[in-house]
């Protein structure tokens, strides 16, 4: 049978209940019954103490045992004396005992209550002589007895045996220990039931909130990405929900961003293949003669799909969260030195010009990925080779602000316009006109700057450059 959450959290508070009043019960009702154990033994105690000195005393009177020996009524009278709790009439089968013509002591009694847990002290002693000679007792049970010596002026002169056994209680004493036991039972009973009413609230107020996040989720897989459960707490529970919120933010934009891709990627694979095509029917009807240049400029439509379709997989993956990262804390200057270093002749190529500019006083260190590191500033400073104008300037400035590293590449013309500057950062977005797609680029590579930015917890913006062409500014980040 399935069981909900709200079962699984009833029977898991019932039963840490049960294990933890079981165990105070048992532990409250051992207590219980040591502490009056130890109580009745002191007073059995007591009773010994007491008819070690009356029997002392008549040693001490009559000098011999001689007068006892053969006087059963004395010897249960002395054994009734010395109970410091007796009543004002001895018990039935005390009574019983004067009765019995045996001198055989104990006597064997039909009503003693031996089956009850408690066997009398008088029923128990036993007097002996010096010579451990009986005077009253059993010859059988002589290997049982625990024997104290009676002493009368430094000399032992009997001994008083003890057979196995724990002193009875008293009626009172009975009633007591059941009443205690019975009140612990119920108050055992009466936690239990609160417990369960307790564990059952506590269940539905926790099971209330997981309901309704296993909800939120069949509607999530369902796709209904715009579900968002409401946040009533800041404990686990409260993280949960908002965990969940941004799971489903993120699923509704990346949902959203997917029909965009297949809306730009079907506009952006359209062109170069009409291309393509336009240019192979011309081959085939004869239009456009098959010679070098004709094989170039198919080779090169061929190369800018090659570009697209490889920008578009960086990007996918980058999307994905399956670019793989292998950070680290890395110095961030010298990897921008080496990526500069291989670039150069392409900017001098173009006669551009390079300004390095290094503010920073100390070396910095951040936590990131090397490679992805220059796969970033290898797309930012391919940007600004293939955009600027020949004879043109790229001014690199290193500088910290607080706790951040903060790199700025502006290049000179063209420019671009202030109201595109927003829209660079858009995957396919390319600015009309100077930076355009003659340059063969499918406005995918500022976006993979971008995700790889945001993954290493950096900001990323484009605003004009003072050399009147477009500034990108990096904010790292520092670790060390």
């Amino acid at each position: 049978m399935h069981k909900t959450i709200r079962v699984k959290l009833f029977l898991t508070f019932l039963a840490t209940t049960l294990l933890v009043v079981s165990g105070m019960y048992a532990f409250m009702r051992w207590s219980l019954d040591k502490g009056f154990s130890e109580f009745v033994e002191t007073r059995q105690q007591e009773h010994v103490t007491n008819l070690m000195d009356g029997l002392t005393d008549y040693y001490a009177n009559h000098q011999n045992w001689r007068t006892l020996a053969g006087d059963k009524q004395k010897w249960i009278d002395l054994l009734w004396q010395s109970n410091p709790h007796r009543h004002h009439r001895p018990p039935p089968w005390l009574e019983q005992a004067r009765r019995e013509s045996t001198l055989l002591w104990p006597p064997a009694l039909s009503n003693l209550p031996t089956n009850k847990r408690f066997i009398p002290l008088e029923m128990r002693a036993m007097l002996l002589n010096a010579d451990k000679s009986i005077i009253f007792g059993r010859q059988e049970a002589m290997q049982q007895l625990t024997l104290q010596p009676i002493h009368y002026q430094e000399k032992i002169v009997g001994f008083l045996g003890l057979l196995p056994g724990k002193t009875v209680k008293r009626g009172s004493e009975i009633r007591f220990m059941e009443q205690q036991t019975e009140a612990f039972i119920w108050i055992a009973l009466l936690m239990i039931f609160m417990s369960a009413v307790l564990a059952w609230l506590l269940a539905y107020t926790l099971g209330r909130p997981l309901k309704r996040i296993t909800s939120a989720a069949k509607a999530l897989a369902v796709g209904r990405y715009s579900i968002r459960l409401p946040v009533e707490s800041t404990d686990e529970l409260g993280q949960l929900a908002r965990d969940f919120n941004e799971m489903a933010a993120a699923l509704e934009q990346s949902e959203q961003a997917r029909r965009r891709w297949m809306a730009d990627i079907s506009h952006e694979l359209r062109t170069p293949l009409a291309i393509l095509r336009g240019e192979l029917e011309a081959l085939q009807d004869g239009i456009r003669p098959l010679t070098t240049e004709a094989i170039d400029s198919l080779f090169g439509d061929v190369m800018r799909l090659n570009r697209l379709t490889e920008d578009l997989y960086q990007l996918s993956l980058s999307d994905q969260g399956a670019l793989s990262y292998r950070k680290d804390h890395v110095d961030p200057v010298e990897i921008l030195k080496e990526d500069l270093a291989a670039l150069t002749p392409e900017f001098q190529n173009k006669q551009i010009t390079i300004k390095w500019i290094n503010n920073l006083p100390d070396p910095i260190r951040i936590y990131g990925d090397p490679d992805r590191l220059s796969q970033l500033y290898r797309n930012l400073l391919n940007n600004s080779a293939n955009y600027t104008n020949s004879m043109g300037q790229l001014a690199i400035t290193l500088s910290r602000e607080a706790d951040k590293l903060v790199l700025d590449f502006s290049d000179s013309e063209p420019g671009v316009p202030e109201h595109e500057l927003p829209k660079l950062f858009d995957r396919f977005y390319r600015v009309e006109g100077s930076r355009s797609r003659h340059h063969g680029g499918a406005g995918l590579g500022l976006a993979l700057c971008s995700n790889i930015v945001e993954a290493h917890n950096a900001t990323i913006q484009a605003h004009a450059s003072p050399l009147k062409g477009l500034t990108i500014r990096i904010e790292f980040p520092i670790s060390v």
